[in-house]
């Protein structure tokens, strides 16, 4: 044992199996040394005739002296009969599904696309949060999941979704440890059937929408951009966001392609044919792109 400084925990040996180095100077006052190399600061203390250990804060985002501080603190609220990681535990198990739903879309921007998270907010805030907003994380029921689910079933589709995002969210809650282990009320619950929606335009349709789209570039030209994005949605078959977001540094012409760094399902190529090109090449040369030419085609008007 002694006395942990920043030097010590840094150069501690990183072994098979955790272990920890107790401080000389603060009873308790402990670093965990993990095999993968991280080193986690705790408080070990007694309490109702049981040892607890209270996480005081992983190493580099928090000092030694701030950790050690922290231990003090605790240890004096140990003496005076308190338990300061029962108290932790149940202050988390008192929160409710706002803070939840605010912790969660902090999380998920490492882990989903812009688009994607957009969507999520949108459950949250118009089916998610209207019905379960004030209620504790701790107390929400798989009959509360069941009633939003089945008040949604004539938007089915949103309705799975919905359950799908509060199923992860239940997950973390149980990871960050503000709902006990092995709880989550969206389990047993069954997802509406979803048909997949498929339709192919007629030849006289497809013939029709043709007309209009060409119509639409001489008289319409405040429009022109849209006109333009669905000519590309029709020839290429993308999809909606990809042509969105489709920029002139993604053409390959020299290999008759179109190369998308990050689509829905991660980077892919789209083969062209000589229609596709002679429609960008029509973009390009259209008289009412600016000089200073926006990155993405179908917003350089």
């Amino acid at each position: 044992m002694t006395k942990l400084t920043k030097t010590i925990i840094e150069n501690a040996e990183v072994k098979e199996k955790p272990y920890f180095i107790f401080d000389t100077q603060v009873p308790g006052f402990c670093v965990r040394i993990s095999p993968t190399g991280k080193r986690h600061y705790y408080l070990q203390y007694m309490a109702n005739k049981s040892v607890k250990r209270l996480a005081l804060g992983q190493h580099g985002i928090i000092t030694v002296e701030k950790a050690r501080d922290k231990a003090i603190t605790m240890l004096a609220k140990v003496k005076d009969g308190g338990d300061p990681q029962a108290e932790k535990t149940k202050k988390a198990l008192e929160a409710n599904m706002k803070e939840l739903a605010a912790r969660y879309l902090e999380y998920i921007p490492s882990h989903c696309k812009k688009r994607t998270i957009k969507g999520y907010e949108h459950y949250l805030n118009q089916h998610i949060l209207p019905s379960l907003g004030n209620m504790k994380i701790s107390e929400v029921t798989r009959a509360d999941i069941a009633y939003i689910h089945h008040t949604m079933n004539h938007i089915q589709y949103k309705a799975n979704r919905c359950l799908a995002v509060l199923s992860v969210m239940f997950n973390l809650a149980e990871m960050w440890g503000l709902r006990v282990a092995g709880t989550n009320p969206c389990k047993h619950i069954k997802k509406y059937t979803e048909q997949k929606r498929e339709r192919f335009l007629s030849k006289e349709e497809a013939k029709r929408l043709g007309q209009v789209l060409q119509q639409m570039k001489t008289d319409d030209s405040e429009n022109i951009a849209a006109v333009y994005c669905i000519e590309l949605l029709l020839y290429t078959g993308c999809r909606l966001g990809e042509i969105q977001t489709l920029k002139w540094g993604y053409i390959d012409y020299n290999s008759s392609c179109i190369r998308l760094p990050d689509s829905k399902t991660g980077a892919r190529i789209v083969h062209i044919g000589a229609n596709v090109t002679s429609l960008l090449k029509e973009i390009q040369a259209h008289p009412l792109r600016p000089k200073c030419q926006a990155p993405e085609i179908c917003s350089s008007f």
